[in-house]
């Protein structure tokens, strides 16, 4: 499921020690079918209702009997994960089930707090860090990954009648929101929305840094290659002007290899002082992340050494490439 549903985040992951990997993966594959029953749900609300029920049996520890419901459990179990966080995350599927709109960009905060900075404070935990600076900076990152995500999908998301760009910057640009929506052609007034929004997602991507080099050396890489990958998603919608309606950005194997390697790279550069405050939205992940008693590390994570960390991204990188290849034969059969 990590193979096919997210190519950047299943390569990144490969830089994590398998002690944070196999949860991750866990935690990947109910999120993933979360997010897909609910978009095949129609909006009748049917889909989220039996995932919350998943949700809480998992929390009983009586989980259905499907892997990822029993996964889920092993998890958040181990790693005490506040049940606050994975009930966010479906309240942001449930959002994009109904179609939500977005007003401005503190709105749309919310909902990458929901669906994307959840996953964020969930892989904090699971690397064994719980203290609320460094939570909120995992927040940080998750909403940027989704900003850049939104960045690139603006014309896909139109198809499919989803409109994730603030109302309010489309009105200031001269653009009626339900005109464009139903009618998606690209713009310059449109691309400097993108642009604006792009600009947000760096400003988190900056936030999120300090927070990366505050996790265990061992998860440094796999965390900063995620991020420089997702980043530089962003980086390609401002190359072609904006333009992510037209074509969907796609970052090819040359300019992924770079940034993943300048992105193990940042990880490890000298501490950072944390940005003490939380985004308001996300202050309520934060809480019960910090309100969650009795909790334990499974295991320490040992710092991996300089040798390894070495070869393993080498390792990827030759990964990266022959995906790349893989990709370019089939996109050439007839």
């Amino acid at each position: 499921m990590l193979r096919g549903g997210s190519r950047s985040f299943s390569v990144a992951s490969l830089l994590l020690p398998r002690s944070v990997r196999e949860p991750a993966i866990a935690l990947y594959a109910f999120c993933r079918l979360a997010d897909d029953a609910i978009d095949l749900d129609g909006g009748s609300g049917n889909a989220l209702a039996m995932l919350q029920d998943r949700l809480e049996l998992a929390y009983a520890g009586r989980p259905r009997d499907y892997p990822a419901d029993r996964a889920l459990a092993d998890i958040v179990r181990r790693f005490s994960i506040p049940r606050a966080l994975p009930e966010a995350l479906l309240e942001g599927f449930a959002w994009d089930a109904n179609a939500r709109r977005y007003h401005d960009i503190a709105d749309l905060t919310a909902y990458a707090v929901r669906v994307a900075g959840t996953v964020g404070a969930m892989m904090a935990i699971i690397m064994g860090v719980r203290a609320p600076d460094a939570v909120a900076r995992a927040c940080d990152l998750g909403v940027a990954m989704q900003f850049s995500n939104i960045a690139r999908d603006v014309g896909e998301d139109a198809l499919a009648g989803r409109l994730y760009l603030p109302r309010l910057w489309m009105a200031e640009a001269g653009i009626d929101p339900d005109a464009w929506l139903a009618r998606p052609i690209f713009s310059e007034d449109l691309g400097g929305v993108v642009h604006r929004l792009l600009d947000h997602a760096r400003a988190h991507y900056a936030r999120a840094d300090a927070g990366i080099r505050q996790l265990p050396l061992a998860c440094r890489p796999g965390i900063g290659a995620a991020r420089a990958l997702y980043s530089e998603i962003g980086n390609e919608v401002q190359r072609r002007g904006g333009n992510s309606v037209a074509s969907r950005a796609v970052v090819r194997a040359p300019r992924k290899i770079l940034a993943l390697a300048r992105g193990v790279a940042a990880s490890f550069r000298p501490d950072a002082s944390l940005p003490s405050h939380a985004l308001p939205q996300a202050r309520f992940l934060v809480e019960a992340v910090a309100a969650m008693p009795g909790w334990q590390a499974a295991r320490p994570l040992r710092a991996a050494s300089p040798g390894y960390l070495n070869g393993r991204l080498a390792w990827v990188i030759d990964l990266f490439a022959e995906l790349e290849q893989r990709e370019v034969m089939r996109r050439d059969l007839p």
